[in-house]
This record gives C-alpha cells, structure tokens and sequence, in this order.
C-alpha cells in the first residue's frame, strides 16, 4: 500500500513556462484557470455533514474578484495534464478569510491539513494537490528575508523561486530529507512514543538527514541516537513528500542487533517492542492500554503494514 498523502503527478508544471511572468499573468486572468485558497495553512474545503467526504473549494478569477481576494501571493502548480486547465493556490490570512467582507462564507471551512489527511475524507489527487501547496506555502515563509545579505526577498516563477531586491540573490523550494524506519528484531517492531505526539500514539523513529550522511548511515545513526540499537540491514521502501513543514520522507525497514533499547529522552520519552498481534490491535484501535498508531495518509502506517505483511 501506498500512504494517501502521495505525491503530486496529474499536473504538468511547466517549468519552462512559469519563468515568463507575462505567460503566468495571462493565466491569472484566465476564464479558464481554476483557484483554491490557503487561508493560513489550511485549504478551504467543502465537506458534507459528518465531514467523511470533503474536497477542495475551487473558484475561479471571477469569483475570487467579487469576493475581494488580492492575488498578490499565488502558487501556480502547473496545468492538468487532462484539461489543461491551469492550478493555482491563492495565498491570503487567515484573518482575512474570516473577515473578508465580500465574501459572504465562501472562504469557510478551512480545515488543517493534518486532520484532512488523517481523516481519509479527501481525495488522494486533490490532496496531494493541497500538500504541495502548503509546502510550497512553508518555504515562503522561511524566506521572506536573503540569508546572504538579510534583504527582502519576493516570490517569482509563479512561487518557485524567491528572489533578494538588494544583492540578486535567488533561492528555491526547500525540501527537507527525512529517514523514518522500522525497527524489527525477532518477529518484533519497535515503536516510540515522542512528547510532541498524543499521549497514547506510538510510531517508527525517523530523524533528519545530515550532511555527510547517505540513507542507510542516516537510519543506522539515528536509531543509535534515539533508542540505543545498533542496526544491521537496511532495506529501502518508499518515500513520501511531507508538508511539515517541507519534508521528504525516506521509508526504509531496519533489522535490530540486538533488542537492548537505551532511550534518549531528548529524543523520545518512551520506546518499546511490541508484537505482531499488539501492533495489529494498535492499527485497529483495539489495543488494551488504547495504543494506536499513525493512519494511512503517512509512511509510518506503510512501514507497519509492511512489518504485519512479512510477519503474517
């Protein structure tokens, strides 16, 4: 299986095309080219009314007009490659989104990404839509200012590429590499749990990549790190974009020497093996202590299942 927070392939996003400012522009106006709106970080969405279904609220340049939405920050992720109709992400507040006075509800709900994805209610294209925008929205604003000189920096390229006013300076997107693994020894997994996480979720222990690190060091390094287990093979699994900010997730299952787990409390608050029938029990949220586990939008989930598979 695949996490539902996969990445974004329908789109074509002309990248030859999105450097031409006048191109992008012509597309702004489009009757044609359709809109979402990011209010914060959070899509806005319709949904019905025990929110098991929700999708993105598309507009287009005549509503986004009426309801006085400035198109002074937008994301153009590129054409879809069955319509052809160009994608863009509107940037505005959240501030704004509740108090646009033109608006008349239209910029509500806007929901958190995170719970969309948890709550399985989207699409998978539409969601891996709202993912790179977010992302993309993330990296924005880290770098509103140049670190080379500390000068105000703009979006250009349709939002792929920020560009300093005093030294020229230019940066693009940010991505973040990110190893998650999962740990086995004996027919057992090892599952963490982190003071950032609720209380009673476990996961996989995944860390950052560090320069002078390939994958398998990185896996090796920060599992030693963390819970104090020297690893042996290393196999890769998958990948994921993750927008958390802008992350990419390297998915890989890592074979334990030995069981002895020395926890690093700067790193997780509590770390233990558990068995096939305890992590099948986690992902159906039958588990006696009301453990569970990460849902199917992430790599973790993919990783367990893999874990359930080569165990069953």
């Amino acid at each position: 299986m695949h996490p539902s927070l996969a990445a974004t392939t329908h789109l074509n996003r002309q990248n030859d095309l999105r450097v031409d400012r006048d191109h992008v522009d012509s597309l702004l106006s489009s009757p044609d080219s359709r809109f979402f709106v990011l209010a914060g970080n959070k899509p806005v969405v319709d949904s019905d009314a025990d929110r098991t279904k929700s999708s993105l609220r598309w507009f287009s340049r005549q509503d986004l007009d009426a309801m006085g939405v400035p198109l002074m920050e937008t994301l153009y992720l590129g054409d879809d490659a069955a319509t052809g109709s160009a994608q863009f992400a509107v940037l505005i507040t959240e501030h704004f989104a509740r108090h646009a006075p033109e608006a008349g509800g239209r910029l509500a709900p806007a929901v958190d990404l995170r719970s969309i994805a948890s709550q399985g209610s989207m699409e998978p294209v539409e969601l891996g839509l709202a993912a790179q925008a977010v992302g993309l929205r993330n990296w924005h604003e880290e770098s509103r200012c140049c670190g080379r000189c500390g000068g105000s920096m703009s979006m250009k390229n349709g939002g792929w590429k920020r560009r300093c006013w005093a030294c020229k300076n230019e940066t693009f997107p940010r991505v973040d590499p990110v190893v998650i693994m999962a740990v086995t020894f004996e027919g057992q997994l090892l599952l963490a749990h982190e003071d950032r996480f609720p209380d009673t979720m476990y996961s996989t222990i995944a860390g950052f990549i560090e320069p002078g690190d390939d994958v398998f060091h990185a896996v090796r390094r920060e599992t030693m790190e963390e819970v104090g287990i020297e690893i042996g093979e290393v196999e890769f699994q998958g990948s994921q974009p993750w927008p958390f900010a802008h992350s990419l997730m390297i998915g890989c299952m890592a074979r334990a020497k030995s069981d002895k787990i020395a926890i690093n409390p700067n790193e997780v608050s509590d770390a233990r093996w558990f068995s096939r029938d305890d992590v099948t029990s986690m992902v159906n949220h039958t588990h006696a202590e009301g453990l569970w586990v990460p849902g199917q939008h992430s790599m973790a989930h993919m990783l367990i299942q893999h874990y359930l598979a080569e165990t069953a």
